[in-house]
């Protein structure tokens, strides 16, 4: 038994040891470093929530070495921050798919804090499921959900599997402080776009919306406020129009509308099925791109 323990134990601290080569301590904030992961060659990924301030970045790297780093892009959606750093000889993290990961399997959650070495936190993966929105409005590939003990300066480091492979990055901003793991799939979706615009582009309507339930149980929602100068107004809807469906397809609740608003949806006009004063009526509205003022 002993001897099982010591080997279990071991494979452990081997999987830390190999998943610790690519996790680097993100100095971007005050008192406390956050986590980050060489994502790509001269590519850190960080947690979004954990960038404080924009320029004098720097990042102390596994060999202890702390290089300054550019912020190339960052998404408060989905919580992501991209980072630039000029260093050579560097490891690149190894991806594991989230297609085989069940509740139940092993994880690590790791993170780096300055010269003080690899930190970690293990656990095993307590839920996962398929694509799901942000209450930010970001999208993501699938729902990760580790249960590790998400110490001070692991926000923006990576769950590991056992072999020490990267499965994504952890954050407690997206989901009332329960960590969850943004999947390695949606960052290599959203690195991609920051680091060709620097912005993830996201549609808007201008207009607040509320549920409302008709007698025949159709479902809709009502407009409660509309920006003069936004997509909407700009197409005549006005408070208290109800929105039945766009595109043909019924709007029961604002997540609805959401799915319609990703980045190529901007400036590609929708057809919008709506009531005003029990009449039925149409309008097209075009979309324009979320202002990203605001943090």
């Amino acid at each position: 038994m002993a001897n099982s323990l010591t080997e279990y134990s071991n494979a452990l601290a081997d999987a830390v040891a190999r998943g610790g080569t690519v996790v680097v301590a993100v100095h971007a904030r005050e008192r406390i470093a956050s986590s980050g992961v060489l994502w790509r060659p001269g590519v850190v990924i960080t947690a979004d929530h954990t960038i404080k301030c924009e320029e004098e970045i720097t990042v102390t790297l596994p060999d202890n070495r702390t290089v300054p780093a550019t912020l190339a892009g960052r998404d408060s959606g989905t919580d992501i921050a991209v980072l630039r750093v000029d260093v050579a000889g560097v490891d690149a993290a190894r991806i594991a798919s989230h297609a085989t990961l069940q509740a139940g399997s092993m994880a690590l959650a790791l993170g780096r804090r300055g010269e003080n070495g690899i930190a970690a936190s293990f656990g095993v993966v307590s839920a996962v499921g398929g694509p799901w929105r942000t209450w930010r409005g970001g999208q993501m590939e699938c729902f990760i959900r580790p249960d590790v003990n998400m110490y001070p300066g692991l926000s923006g480091g990576p769950l590991i599997d056992v072999e020490g492979r990267v499965l994504g990055i952890n954050t407690p901003a997206l989901t009332r402080n329960l960590p969850v793991t943004i999947p390695a799939v949606t960052i290599d979706r959203v690195t991609d776009e920051l680091l060709a615009k620097g912005h993830i582009a996201r549609g808007y309507l201008g207009i607040g919306l509320h549920p409302v339930q008709f007698p025949d149980g159709r479902g809709g929602l009502i407009i409660l406020s509309v920006e003069p100068n936004g997509p909407a107004g700009s197409a005549g809807i006005l408070i208290g129009d109800v929105v039945l469906a766009l595109d043909g397809k019924p709007v029961g609740d604002t997540e609805d509308v959401q799915t319609h608003l990703a980045g190529e949806s901007v400036g590609k006009p929708v057809n919008a099925s709506l009531l005003r004063g029990g009449q039925p009526f149409n309008v097209s509205i075009t979309p324009g791109e979320r202002p990203r003022g605001g943090r």
